[in-house]
């Protein structure tokens, strides 16, 4: 069966997102207990060097996808990367956008609303204010 890159899309979309993501999951499964070392678990991870090294590991993850689904429709060498220069330039291009619009869409909108939710105190720099 093959696969595309959608598994590639997601994980990279979920890997950026987990300067964020862990302080939702430790609140739903801790409860209200945790909501201030939750917070400041999120601030710390996401106002530091760890949120850059995410972007970069998504970025690769997204990279060897690339390559890996290019080498399972007969593009494995660099030569046949320039004869069909236009398919992988268009991949790729359709690859990171959907993929910075997937992040976009569940770290600012999903992951936001549901630490709202939880109680966590992201209101006031939601980006609907």
């Amino acid at each position: 069966m093959e696969k595309g890159l959608g598994p590639w899309i997601g994980g990279s979309a979920i890997l950026a997102s987990m300067c964020c993501l862990p302080s939702v999951i430790w609140v739903l499964f801790a409860g209200s207990s945790a909501i201030v070392a939750a917070d400041q678990l999120s601030n710390d991870l996401y106002y530091s060097w760890v949120r850059w090294a995410l972007y970069a590991a998504s970025a690769s993850m997204l990279t060897i996808g690339m390559v890996i689904y290019h080498r399972s429709k007969g593009i494995c060498t660099l030569d046949d990367a320039i004869r069909n220069r236009r398919v992988v330039l268009n991949t790729a291009l359709a690859t990171f956008t959907i993929a910075i619009v997937t992040y976009l869409v569940w770290n600012f909108l999903i992951l936001e609303i549901l630490g709202i939710a939880v109680g966590l105190p992201w209101e006031d720099s939601a980006f609907w204010n």
